[in-house]
């Protein structure tokens, strides 16, 4: 029996493939109880619901790159087998970036779900990355790229079409200092980052432009870490207002409200369930369902639904859970 994602995404089959929460730590004793904890909760729901993604960014200390690259290595290559396994790097125009990009990708490519560069602000940069992933050996690691002011804003399109790049993420706090006091402080809060028109603007810019290449759009961090309703209500805005499927988390106590906020609701599995089931069995032709016209246009949206209950750990009918399996490798780009 075909896949449904072969039959209904063809050539975009996978590109959302990545779990909607991805989880941020620096410091050692951290990072190891967040791959701890990535692999409590892969037991838990059956599939892996966040990625942990280490960093080298804000986690090394000034002086102490060479060492905390590869202590970053070192655990990304001890990690279970199964783990979803990231690394942040530093810019590509900080004196560290050649090397963290020579050890990290060099020795641990084969481990890691994909690199994520910081402070992208034009094509050139993800070329600059690109160009450093196969130095390092490993031509076939995604690119995940953050966004961090106006210009690259600006440039989101451009960025998003390079093949390399799996996924943009928007840097707030970076964004809104950016605009030398132009924008008040409270547009880094939890409510003004949902209100100020310049940031709610580059929000809905960098989404477009994930969708219109198939990429992932990821949403920012909220600062509020020990404040869960406020976690909660940024996903559920960001996943259901602003298009974004995928989520910062800086605090092991803002994964499950993430996850929670972007998992379909039991109904909407239930009609999904229903609509993709009758599909198989009338073998993808058109079908009535509930006084309802359905063809491969809805079943697109009704499958995509239940790819993403699958990864928000929700619960589904057995006909449709055997077509995953238990953990999905990491990504791979054709080099």
């Amino acid at each position: 029996m075909s896949h449904p994602r072969d039959v209904l995404l063809g050539a975009q089959a996978g590109r959302f493939q990545l779990p909607v929460c991805d989880h941020y730590s620096g410091v050692e004793a951290r990072m190891r109880k967040s791959l701890q904890l990535q692999a409590e909760m892969t037991q838990e729901f059956g599939a892996c619901v966040f990625d942990v993604t280490l960093d080298c960014e804000d986690g090394a200390p000034v002086g102490g790159e060479a060492e905390h690259a590869a202590r970053v290595t070192e655990l990304a290559l001890g990690a279970a087998p199964a783990a979803h396994v990231a690394v942040r790097v530093h810019p590509v125009d900080h004196p560290s970036f050649q090397a963290d990009m020579a050890t990290i990708a060099g020795q641990a490519a084969q481990r890691l779900t994909h690199i994520m560069v910081p402070k992208v602000e034009s094509v050139a940069d993800v070329q600059l990355a690109e160009q450093a992933l196969v130095q390092a050996g490993a031509p076939s690691l995604p690119l995940h790229v953050l966004i961090e002011s106006p210009a690259a804003v600006h440039r989101a399109f451009d960025i998003a079409a390079h093949p390399r790049v799996q996924s943009i993420s928007f840097g707030l706090m970076d964004f809104v200092s950016a605009h030398g006091g132009a924008i008040p402080a409270d547009g880094m809060g939890v409510e003004g980052q949902f209100t100020h028109p310049l940031v709610l603007r580059a929000k809905l810019d960098i989404a477009s432009a994930c969708h219109a290449h198939g990429k992932v759009p990821s949403h920012c961090v909220v600062t509020e870490f020990k404040n869960t309703d406020a976690i909660r209500m940024a996903a559920q805005k960001a996943a259901r207002e602003l298009g974004y499927t995928r989520m910062w988390s800086i605090h092991p106590d803002q994964i499950r409200p993430i996850l929670e906020a972007m998992a379909p609701s039991e109904a909407q599995i239930e009609q999904a369930s229903a609509i993709i089931l009758a599909a198989l069995a009338a073998e993808w032709a058109p079908i009535s369902h509930a006084g309802q016209l359905h063809d491969r246009a809805s079943y697109r949206f009704f499958w995509q639904l239940i790819e993403r209950a699958h990864q928000t750990g929700c619960r589904l009918p057995q006909e449709l859970q055997s077509f995953f399996v238990a953990v999905a490798p990491p990504n791979r780009l054709a080099p």
